[in-house]
């Protein structure tokens, strides 16, 4: 690992916690950004959100209209205070990619956005029951076909977005070192490895998962982060692992299940603590900027 290598932290910032868990989940615009310019302060360089649409945490919910004008309101307020801040929302559902990727156009053609999600495969999201069996209420079968993927990827050409790519199971990974072998990434994108607790799916945060996903990533150019779904991606030993391997970060209420109630900057604040006792400053945005292949 380069010495002192800039780390990048993406914070996301709600979703799947709702306020009757943690009343410090941001839901209005208001809550929203300032959430947002608290943790860019401490030194985040990426926000991500879901919109409270009536289904808090809940993908979607609306037409892509109203999903963008919630997102526009808060991006707005970000950027004006952040010009250089790096946003992107969820996804939109139901319906095919393009429904659920339009708002996501609506906000590009705004110019308020530069980085958009890109999920590279499919998987049953769910958790387990009591007994140990996935549970069938509340599960996702979260779709993405080849097609999908490779109409998601060129539309973040066409309209100059990074895309920022969760990597639910191994074979979304290699996907994306697929496209990565093609020379057919677009600029900026940013690999996040997604290890999950008391969920049904994915690898769960230990060192031999992390190094089976190292021997995947071997050779590329693309930077990755870790999280932690329904865990704690520090207290779980997966944070210091993975920038020992020269990774990078993503923490937030939206994964964050743990003791107590934190808050969005009080996982940031974690975060910057543990790349201190490690000797990895915080990336600056420009930083950030460089180290994802941005313009």
């Amino acid at each position: 690992m380069p010495a002192n290598k800039p780390v990048i932290v993406e914070v996301a910032i709600n979703g799947q916690t709702r306020k009757q868990s943690n009343p410090h989940v941001p839901v209005s615009v208001e809550e929203l950004t300032a959430d947002a310019l608290a943790c860019l302060a401490a030194g985040a360089q990426i926000i991500h959100q879901h919109d409270d649409l009536g289904r808090p945490g809940e993908l979607g919910g609306a037409t892509a209209e109203v999903m963008a004008d919630k997102a526009a309101a808060f991006y707005r307020a970000v950027l004006a205070e952040v010009p250089d801040a790096l946003l992107y929302p969820t996804a939109n559902w139901p319906g095919d990619i393009q429904t659920r990727w339009q708002h996501q156009e609506i906000l590009a053609e705004q110019n308020l956005l530069r980085m958009a999600y890109v999920d590279p495969g499919s998987v049953n999201l769910g958790s387990f029951a009591a007994d140990g069996r996935p549970r069938t209420d509340g599960s996702l079968l979260y779709t993405h076909t080849y097609a999908d993927i490779e109409w998601m990827m060129a539309r973040c050409r066409a309209l100059n977005l990074a895309p920022n790519m969760a990597i639910f199971e191994p074979g979304f990974l290699r996907v994306v070192r697929g496209y990565e072998a093609a020379n057919a990434l677009p600029a900026g994108a940013f690999i996040k490895l997604y290890f999950s607790e008391r969920l049904a799916f994915g690898f769960p945060p230990i060192r031999a998962a992390l190094d089976a996903y190292l021997a995947l990533l071997d050779g590329t150019q693309v930077p990755w982060a870790v999280a932690v779904l329904g865990g704690d991606v520090i207290q779980s030993g997966m944070a210091r692992w993975a920038l020992e391997a020269g990774g990078h970060l993503r923490v937030g209420l939206e994964d964050f299940s743990g003791p107590g109630q934190p808050s969005n900057i009080e996982l940031v604040g974690q975060v910057v603590e543990l790349c201190a006792s490690m000797g990895r400053p915080l990336a600056t945005r420009s930083e950030a900027a460089a180290l994802l292949g941005l313009g």
